[in-house]
């Protein structure tokens, strides 16, 4: 019952007026940023890391969990109206989404992601309530060692298996990680990669990276390469935004069966809702082929209901994992262990001990998100429709603008300005060559939890390299990478025979 009694603490935290404003801003704006053309969810956080700081820290993070719920939202609006998804997590939605707006079914298919969403997300709340504080009383149990293997582990998971080429997920990880080591040395003090600048000392802001990477490097990247291009018909949804008897018994099952094929991955280093999504669309799609009538290529409910559910009850995991391991699994949740550090907290089990009320009021605070985000979607999901019809040109020059003032008040340093603008090119070039950047911003995040544990490990053992691998923890996280990797080369083995 002390779960149970820590999070009605919470929820009278989450409850008070201002919590609920900030909330309720959070999910208003997630949609938003979501649903506009070529953002997502992670650029919405990214876009607000800077502003928040002028917050408390409780507001701050009930804020981001509207915002991260909420963007979700938006990225599968995007897919099902104009069969372009915010994110790859909404692409399996699209398959099916968009076949149903095509069919006079817009606001159906609104509906149904709504509500998928809302169900994997309520689900993967309630286990996140039990589940987060046993993870953070086994990650107690971790050393440096530990806590070294689980970065490794997270490091190839994200960057080797779940790219779609190992190569450049390696090189954007590296690059991350070079990134991370900049600044002066914490235990010897020597100057690294700072190339004689005082203004490189204290490293490269991590806020000033994921904002240029993933904002101004999309701007950029819209503005060189995709200006020409034609996009896709905007199909507006009309009539009502509510699920007949017949459409939920329809979907019904299928949100199950998503929120179910979610919840693992929330607390795995796999690169976030991409592969669960789809999952659940290839689960529907087996099921739905021995159908006496199949139903899919036709717009079939179950092939949007399922991939909303699993990506959204994922998400919710991915944050008990963050809060009781300190491990992010996607770039979203990277950014949002960027904004504890900033705010002086570290992710993980002392987070639970030190502050239990951002914590509970935080937990809380996932539930009343996915009540407000159902409550804004339902019935007004024709007027997140219209904000599609934006000229591109105002709505990006606005988000370049964003990007400058919130690094600027963040820092008040005219060289954050130059630096946003070169890595903004640097995301901009990864973009136009395919390269992935959320190992980037995990190797920037992860990397010096694996630098700290790698040193200290190898301190205290004298230089003994068997520390790394001398516990069942270390020796259990590197047998599952083993097992992955290997899982992924026959995988690629097999689709390049086919």
């Amino acid at each position: 019952m002390e779960p149970l009694q820590l999070l009605a603490s919470g929820f009278l935290d989450a409850l008070t007026w201002q919590n609920l404003v900030w909330v309720t801003l959070g999910c208003l704006l997630g949609t938003a940023v979501g649903v506009m053309p070529g953002l997502g969810s992670s650029m919405a956080v990214a876009l607000l890391l800077p502003v928040t700081f002028s917050l408390e820290p409780t507001a701050a993070f009930i804020m981001f969990a509207g915002v991260y719920f909420g963007g979700l939202f938006g990225d599968s609006t995007m897919g099902i109206l104009m069969n372009t998804p915010g994110q790859a997590s909404a692409i399996a939605s699209t398959f099916e989404g968009h076949r149903m707006a095509k069919n006079g079914r817009a606001a159906q298919a609104l509906a149904t992601a709504a509500i998928g969403a809302f169900i994997g997300g309520f689900v993967a709340s309630v286990i996140v309530v039990f589940l987060a504080p046993a993870l953070a009383e086994f990650s107690s149990r971790f050393g440096p060692a530990e806590f070294f293997a689980l970065a490794v582990f997270a490091f190839v998971a994200t960057s080797s298996v779940v790219t779609d080429s190992p190569v450049k997920g390696l090189s954007a990880l590296f690059l991350g990680l070079g990134i991370a080591v900049v600044g002066i040395d914490g235990v010897s003090g020597a100057p690294r990669f700072t190339a004689g600048s005082p203004q490189l000392f204290d490293g490269v802001s991590l806020v000033t990276v994921t904002v240029a990477v993933l904002a101004l490097g999309e701007v950029i990247h819209v503005a060189c390469l995709e200006r020409h291009r034609s996009g896709s018909e905007l199909i507006r949804p009309k009539g009502r935004t509510l699920l007949g008897w017949k459409e939920f018994r329809e979907a019904g099952p299928a949100w199950a069966r998503g929120t179910a094929i979610g919840l693992p991955f929330g607390i795995v280093p796999a690169g976030g809702s991409e592969l669960p999504t789809f999952l659940a669309y290839g689960l529907e799609k087996r099921l739905d082929a021995r159908r006496k009538d199949p139903q899919f290529g036709k717009g079939a409910i179950r092939g949007l209901a399922a991939p909303e559910a699993a990506g959204n009850s994922t998400t919710g995991m991915a944050m008990g994992a963050l809060l009781a391991l300190g491990l992010p699994i996607s770039a979203t949740a990277a950014i949002m262990l960027a904004a504890f550090r900033q705010y002086g907290l570290q992710p993980g089990p002392l987070l639970f001990e030190r502050a239990p009320e951002l914590v509970w009021a935080l937990l809380a605070s996932f539930f009343i998100a996915m009540i407000v985000l159902l409550v804004i979607n339902l019935p007004f999901a024709t007027v997140w429709a219209k904000l599609l019809l934006l000229p591109r040109p105002y709505l990006y020059a606005g988000i370049t603008v964003m990007c400058a003032l919130g690094i600027y008040a963040s820092s008040g340093s005219t060289f954050d300005l130059l630096m946003l603008l070169g890595i903004g090119i640097v995301g901009f070039v990864m973009r136009a060559a395919d390269y992935p950047v959320a190992p980037l911003i995990i190797g920037m995040v992860l990397g010096p939890v694996a630098e700290t544990g790698l040193r200290d490990a190898m301190m205290s053992a004298n230089g003994d390299a068997t520390a790394l691998v001398s516990s069942p923890i270390t020796i259990t996280l590197y047998a599952l990478l083993v097992l992955v990797v290997i899982g992924s080369i026959v995988n690629r083995v097999r689709e390049k025979r086919r």
